[in-house]
């Protein structure tokens, strides 16, 4: 049974977790990011996992089990049979000789206590309760290794390309796999799993049945079973466990056999509020300025696989209403979004992004989302979309913020044009974040830094310094990482950058004038998350470089600039002070001498 946000914010008032009127702003806030109160409380840094936990358990009048404190073992997990403990959702947390305490993310356990009773005779049976996410990493305990699973299947001879495929999926949906690889080699076939980002063997399958393997999923993608020279695209819909998972195929022949790509867009991949993505208080409200604006243009760049389509679906979501029509034009649609109008291309019927947009404009939109500025022709209806009234969003290939501007002019799109439309240019890359559950702090020396980050002294000032890492634990499966947060590079087209535009700039130049303005790198961002402990070192420097001296120097002046220019608001906030209590004492005299 689960909660309605209003009994949790209740329940949380009722245990002192939360002011009422704090409650209520959250219920607002979170209502208003299209977001649960769970993932608003703990996005906001309102209250800690732990606590919402310890304040759901109040509410149960049960104890709380933090399965991160106290990690139970296999051996005491496995005491309940499987089929019990994944239906119940029911986890041994502790146990001594005389009881046992058995935790669940349900309200109502008593039922299942005449069956444990019989799995543990002669012990009390206590209960207590544990969060969905952490009770969902304790239970895989129960899942045996892939290949072990393969044999089984290969030895009962029965139908192992299906019973394989779905011991893939089911594994690959457990632990959050963007991506599944089917790589064949001389002898066997690899299968490979991309979980945040970074690629890891999940298991081996004999060459054999790799055939029957393949045609099985090019039938249920409607792809033609008879070309095994051709590079094939398709989709497919599985189910799993009740819901229903969509993924691409793609499918490319190699020397040793046709490699197979699953790209699944399971729900766990959305993470389309603007309160997930890791922006900055200061950009977060730079986005929703921009993207409440009546008309303009949005654009967020990066490399395939960066977020950005991510991004863009946040800002619908963050800005929509009945009152507005939403259109967007995708290659493909990646995910519904309540209450807009999503199109797919089809170059075969040729519905390409052009024809589509075209299209588009003529059905009256307010807000047009184009899944990815790549011609000439798509640009320049873009511009012109933006031009005509509309707020249009979308995602360019560029490495940097500042090269998408060069590189639209390059495309053919007029400077005049481009300086009246743009409105906001977004760079973006992911990092992997600290595991919650295994996470730590350490002091670190910058001699230590230097090592692997020669750069380390002009980005900390003490001589010691505070990193977080994880340890590596059954939550992350061992890596210390889990999930992913973006680092971001803002450029806002203010009225010094219009009138750069129209000169028809280099990138190094858009870039100067934006760090005069207050932009930050994509390093930058990601230095701050560092430092906070949201993720490590060695992930940022992985997907960024650090700026060079000149860059430091220009958003060092800055810094002085903005310290000057507050400086300033400050004394002529004093000194409008000074003259309105000058002037109201006057009045005072004037009023007693006509008295």
């Amino acid at each position: 049974m689960k909660l309605s946000d209003k009994e949790l914010a209740d329940g949380l008032v009722a245990g002192s977790y939360l002011e009422e009127s704090q409650a209520e702003e959250a219920l607002k806030s979170a209502k208003a990011e299209k977001v649960s109160l769970y993932e608003y409380l703990i996005e906001s840094n309102l209250l800690t996992n732990d606590l919402i936990g310890q304040g759901i358990a109040e509410l149960y009048k049960i104890p709380y089990a933090d399965l991160n404190s106290i990690v139970p073992s296999r051996e005491q997990v496995l005491q309940i049979p499987e089929n019990l403990a994944r239906e119940k959702r029911l986890v041994v947390f502790k146990e001594d000789e005389n009881s046992v305490t058995i935790t669940s993310d349900q309200k109502d356990m008593k039922e299942s206590e005449d069956m444990l009773k019989s799995l543990f005779p002669g012990k009390e049976i206590n209960f207590a309760f544990s969060l969905s996410a952490d009770i969902d990493n304790i239970l895989l305990h129960y899942r045996k290794a892939l290949e072990t699973r393969f044999s089984k299947i290969i030895a009962q001879q029965k139908r192992v390309a299906p019973e394989i495929i779905d011991e893939i999926l089911a594994d690959a949906v457990n632990y959050k796999t963007s991506d599944i690889h089917f790589e064949p080699q001389e002898k066997e076939v690899v299968i490979r799993f991309r979980v945040d980002g970074v690629l890891q063997e999940a298991g081996r399958i004999p060459k054999e049945y790799y055939e029957n393997i393949v045609n099985r999923l090019k039938i249920q993608a409607n792809l033609r079973i008879d070309d095994h020279f051709s590079a094939q695209d398709g989709a497919i819909r599985f189910k799993h466990r009740e819901r229903k998972i969509d993924a691409r195929m793609s499918l490319v022949p190699t020397l040793d056999g046709e490699t197979i790509v699953l790209r699944l867009l399971a729900d766990y991949m959305k993470g389309f509020a603007l309160s997930d993505l890791g922006l900055l208080e200061e950009n977060r409200a730079s986005l929703k300025e921009s993207a409440s604006r009546p008309f303009g243009m949005i654009l967020v760049t990066g490399p395939t696989g960066s977020g950005k389509t991510t991004t863009l679906y946040a800002v619908l979501k963050s800005i929509y209403n009945p009152q507005i029509n939403i259109t967007t034009i995708e290659d493909p649609v990646e995910f519904k979004i309540q209450g807009t109008n999503q199109i797919q291309v089809n170059n075969q019927t040729g519905l390409t992004f052009a024809k589509g947009l075209r299209s588009i404009v003529r059905q009256d939109p307010d807000i047009v989302l184009v899944g990815e500025i790549r011609d000439k022709e798509t640009a320049e209806i873009s511009v012109n979309a933006a031009l005509t009234g509309h707020l249009l969003l979308s995602t360019f290939h560029a490495n940097d913020a500042a090269t998408s501007i060069p590189r639209l002019i390059d495309m053919g799109i007029e400077p005049f044009l481009l300086a009246s439309t743009l409105e906001l240019v977004v760079a973006q890359r992911l990092v992997r974040t600290v595991c919650d559950s295994c996470r730590h702090s350490k002091r670190v020396s910058i001699e230590e830094i230097k090592k692997s980050f020669p750069e380390a002294d002009s980005f900390f000032s003490q001589k010691e310094t505070t990193l977080y890492e994880g340890k590596g634990c059954q939550s992350c499966s061992g890596t210390g990482y889990k999930g992913r947060i973006g680092v971001f590079e803002f450029i806002n087209i203010t009225s010094a950058m219009r009138d750069l535009i129209l000169k028809n700039p280099s990138s190094q130049e858009i870039w100067r004038l934006a760090r005069k303005e207050g932009s930050i790198s994509l390093f930058e961002d990601g230095l701050k998350k560092v430092k906070s402990g949201k993720t490590t070192l060695e992930e940022l420097i992985r997907i960024a470089e650090a700026p060079d001296e000149e860059e430091l120097a220009l958003s060092n002046n800055n810094e002085e600039a903005k310290k000057e220019d507050k400086k300033k608001k400050d004394d002529d906030k004093k000194k409008k002070t000074k003259k309105e209590k000058e002037k109201e004492e006057g009045n005072k005299k004037e009023e007693k001498k006509k008295k």
